[in-house]
């Protein structure tokens, strides 16, 4: 079950039509830590990504890497870039692509 508060709207419907949907591709090591600090990162500004896929390519314990894609609606540029920047300084990330799908 699922309540809405009206008073509570979601940071991405705030931002205007300048905001586009925001793509990241984040590389990381194959630590335990790293999805939920990805994640905390985005729920602390009351976003909630519309797409998420991660992945660990190759043998846990041997330098295997975490692949996170995700993606974000509603931001702007500069949202974008401070972002990524706040993504790059987790622990275990090594890097951090973005790129921006344009809003319908």
């Amino acid at each position: 079950m699922s309540s809405h508060n009206p008073s509570q709207t979601p940071a991405s419907a705030e931002r205007g039509p300048q905001a586009a949907t925001v793509c990241f591709s984040i590389q990381a090591a194959a630590e335990p830590g790293v999805m939920p600090r990805v994640l905390e990162l985005f729920a602390k500004r009351n976003l909630v990504p519309e797409r998420w896929v991660s992945g660990v390519h190759g043998l846990a314990g041997r330098g295997a890497e975490l692949m996170i894609d995700l993606q974000v609606a509603g931001l702007t540029g500069q949202d974008r870039a401070y972002l990524a920047r706040c993504l790059a300084q987790i622990t275990d990330v090594r890097s951090v692509l973005t790129s921006e799908k344009a809003g319908a």
